[in-house]
């Protein structure tokens, strides 16, 4: 029986509540940001003026762990340039699995961006909401006697979720901050905590899902012939349990292509590569690759295994 079914196994048979992985920790989260926060901007609006993008990405964790966290996500938005009061509207499909147990997530996003030119600074407030499908695999457990509990069928809920956030943004010129873009937000992305009590003839076990506050800052530093520079911060927190901030660094060259490094305070160091493809033939559209890398430099890390991450955008 392999690690990840033998520490399922405890709460299982111990009945204590199970605290379960919630949205995935994005590596390239600036390209994941309506999912983080649902007033987040994406940065083909924010750096090329695009109001349109559709994209997707791929996760996978804990490599070299049978059944790891592997995640899959779908996403689109649209930014509508109003008089004075903008709207920003999208959604995403989200699915994450951990060995026998997961979740399947549809969410809408709305939110209201005050500004008399959005293309310079605003200030957005907005929400998503959604439905989300846990489930649990029993038949991929495999336990130590056959008359354990809950060996009989799997088991799946649905709860309705929602989230907040607020999101502003500036771009200076002149001064020490010439050709400088600042932006940063706070969000709660699943407000609803829930805990999920699963049953059947032979016992019960239970998952819980508590909020978690997420935090982002950065700035764009525009270097002329198409290139920036762009550090920035992701802090995340939840109850009884320390702030965890990652730190990023992107640097954008002149030929479509960029790179980035960075670190966190839970001991793991992060890469991620990729290129765009800009001014397709007859338009202003925006095709982009990238790809994003973890390793774990803490006690546990060498058992941790690695995360990939690929994601694609299209943006207009």
């Amino acid at each position: 029986m392999n690690k990840f079914y033998q520490i399922l196994l405890v709460y299982l048979v111990f009945q204590l509540p199970a605290a379960a992985q919630q949205l995935s920790l994005f590596t390239q989260y600036r390209q994941n940001i309506g999912v983080i926060n649902p007033a987040g901007l994406t940065s083909d609006f924010m750096v090329f003026d695009q109001n349109t993008s559709f994209g997707g990405s791929v996760r996978r964790q804990w490599v070299g762990f049978d059944n790891p966290p592997t995640t899959q996500l779908i996403q689109g938005s649209y930014v509508f340039d109003g008089d004075g009061v903008s709207l920003l509207s999208g959604g995403y499909l989200i699915n994450d699995q951990t060995g026998p147990t997961g979740f399947t997530g549809l969410y809408g996003r709305f939110a209201t961006i005050f500004s008399d030119d959005i293309y310079d600074h605003g200030i957005a407030v907005g929400f998503n909401v959604g439905m989300v499908q846990y489930r649990v695999d029993i038949t991929d457990i495999e336990f130590l006697e056959r008359n354990d509990i809950l060996t009989a069928d799997d088991q799946t809920k649905f709860f309705p979720d929602v989230g907040f956030g607020a999101f502003a943004y500036k771009r200076f010129s002149g001064g020490f901050l010439d050709d400088t873009q600042l932006y940063g937000g706070v969000s709660i992305p699943q407000l609803i905590g829930l805990d999920l009590e699963f049953r059947d003839s032979d016992g019960e076990f239970f998952t819980r899902r508590v909020q978690h506050f997420y935090g982002i800052v950065g700035f764009i530093k525009y270097l002329g012939d198409d290139q920036f520079l762009e550090p920035s911060v992701w802090a995340r927190y939840t109850f009884n349990t320390e702030v965890n901030i990652d730190f990023n660094l992107r640097y954008k060259m002149a030929r479509n292509f960029w790179l980035g490094a960075g670190g966190s305070t839970a001991g793991a160091a992060h890469a991620e590569a990729g290129i765009l493809v800009g001014e397709l033939p007859g338009s202003d559209n925006t095709f982009t690759i990238g790809y994003g890398f973890d390793y774990f430099f803490s006690s546990f890390g060498p058992e941790a295994g690695t995360s990939h991450e690929f994601n694609i955008s299209y943006s207009f």
